[in-house]
């Protein structure tokens, strides 16, 4: 059965049934709109690990309502990003499109806002849109009905939000909570004649993991094993060895473990009411600073004390993002609206949690590659549901057309996997493609372009130097063993670089089409 063909058909049947009159029963908002296209939620947030959720075999921390959408729909194992960082993983979801077309292709800059976005495509077909939240592009994109945006990267505390009048506004408390709050402000406000898209941008679990007061310590009493890799002295490996983005040399004592922070000079901390303070100040100095002081650390256990406190405060932070997302889901179950949603969660990309002695993201490697994704739509996806197919982020914006069946503008790159989310056998990609960029600051990982296939993952490194890396996947999961080169691999090498060039062609990568054809 064709697929738009069969939402239809449900949404049909649940027209017949609304007909039926119960004397003394008034129907729920979802059962006068279930003939309709379907609501969408998509909650994004910044730079959550799959490793931190236990959907996904964490053994670090539970995450049980992110698990809940995985538990009642569908989870994606292998689904990547075109480019791992915050502000292109979102110019990527708006266009369907590759950062070399939609121009964001590092942090800081300015979105297009003359360019398409698939929001555009949803209004047309009567959708109401909003996005609150993080979205970190710069300008204020078209599209939406309704805005309420930190301005970049926003803050943890009493944060301020640039509404859709580009007025800004300070909030009171912590931003999982206001983010929550103003998206359920909008949910209850909305014009309710329509079906809706709302995208809930979570600033949570960005650097520098700042928790909700009420999760203060809340991992304290945990001692968590270091990652096997946690002492990678990166041989072969000579863009993993020249970064700076490691545990030891990288991370801020100060700033990002909060120890003896300056109150007086951090923006930060000038947010918190007196009664936040002073509850802070207990926590990090009188008790975290103050062991600091006393156990006098030095080599690898100061490096490991660090790595302690990163995950401590990083999952702390988490808590809240997970906490908030249980929250919106009760709602809709109380609104009745859950029957006719489709709820996504997603961060916009990976992250490192101490594999390679590293935090950040940027690298072509699995833990910055692979970025988490559920996704729950009653009565299409069914329960349970596992994907292993190497989906990526440029599929996210077709995708969520083709649930509402809306027309798929024929300039997005990617492709819906809605039949892969409704069982269905079809031909899908056996490579994604993938093109960083942003150099050499903040943490000065080359550029570098390449293929992850089901087996093997072929990068290419540019810019300040140049050559190649090779993976097996199977035999070398952690990617310790670059094997480009190796005698016995030719023949490999051979076929993934004509694969890579077709995907450049196919993708229309001009800059990295003529790095390859250079011959280097």
């Amino acid at each position: 059965m064709n697929i738009r063909l069969g939402i239809c058909i449900l949404g049909l049947f649940s027209a017949l049934a609304a007909l039926i009159v119960v004397p003394g029963y008034a129907p729920k908002e979802t059962e006068v709109q279930q003939a309709n296209r379907p609501n969408i939620i998509f909650i994004f947030s910044d730079d959550h690990a799959y490793q931190a959720i236990s959907a996904y075999g964490s053994k670090l921390t539970k995450t049980p309502n992110i698990d809940r959408i995985a538990r009642e729909g569908a989870i994606l194992h292998n689904n990547v990003v075109t480019n791992s960082i915050c502000g292109p993983s979102r110019a990527t979801l708006l266009t369907g499109k590759f950062s070399h077309l939609n121009g964001y292709k590092a942090n800081e800059g300015k979105f297009a806002v003359n360019q398409s976005v698939f929001p555009e495509e949803l209004k047309k077909n009567g959708y109401q849109t909003a996005w609150v939240g993080k979205m970190h592009l710069g300008t204020l994109p078209n599209g939406f009905d309704y805005l309420n945006v930190l301005p970049g990267q926003g803050h943890y505390y009493s944060p301020d939000f640039i509404n859709s009048k580009r007025d800004t506004v300070r909030y009171p408390g912590y931003v999982s909570n206001v983010i929550t709050k103003l998206s359920l402000d909008w949910l209850n406000q909305r014009d309710k004649s329509k079906p809706f898209f709302m995208v809930v941008g979570h600033k949570a679990t960005h650097r520098e993991w700042l928790p909700d007061l009420r999760d203060l310590g809340a991992y304290d009493k945990v001692n968590f094993p270091l990652p096997a890799t946690f002492y990678d002295n990166y041989e072969g490996r000579e863009a993993a060895k020249d970064q700076d983005m490691t545990i030891d040399k990288t991370m801020r004592l100060k700033e990002d473990l909060k120890v003896h922070a300056d109150y007086v000079k951090n923006a930060v901390y000038k947010r918190f009411s007196p009664e936040e303070k002073k509850v802070f100040y207990e926590y990090y100095e009188n008790k975290i600073s103050k062991e600091f002081d006393e156990k006098k650390l030095t080599g690898k256990a100061l490096v490991e004390w660090k790595y302690q406190r990163y995950l401590k405060d990083y999952l702390a932070t988490a808590n809240a993002l997970d906490r908030n997302i249980g929250e919106l889901l009760n709602y809709l179950d109380k609104s009745g609206l859950a029957k006719n949603t489709v709820v996504v969660y997603a961060s916009d990309q990976g992250f490192y949690l101490g594999e390679h002695g590293w935090f950040d993201k940027r690298f072509i490697y699995e833990q910055s590659l692979k970025t988490p994704f559920v996704i729950r739509y009653p009565g299409v996806i069914k329960p349970g549901t596992q994907i292993n197919e190497l989906i990526s982020n440029i599929d996210w914006a077709p995708t969520l057309l083709n649930l509402t069946g809306t027309a798929i503008p024929k300039d997005i790159q990617g492709e819906s996997f809605l039949p892969l989310l409704t069982g269905k056998k079809v031909p899908w990609r056996q490579e994604a493609y993938y093109h960083y960029y942003e150099y050499p600051v903040p943490h000065h990982v080359y550029p570098h372009f390449g293929l992850r296939g089901g087996q093997y993952k072929l990068v290419r490194f540019y810019g300040p130097k140049d050559f190649w890396e090779l993976y097996d996947l199977k035999k070398d999961p952690q990617e310790l063993h670059n094997i480009y080169g190796v005698k016995g691999y030719e023949a490999v090498t051979a076929d993934l670089k004509t694969k890579l060039k077709d995907q450049i062609r196919k993708y229309k990568d001009d800059e990295a089409l003529k790095i390859v054809e250079s011959g280097q």
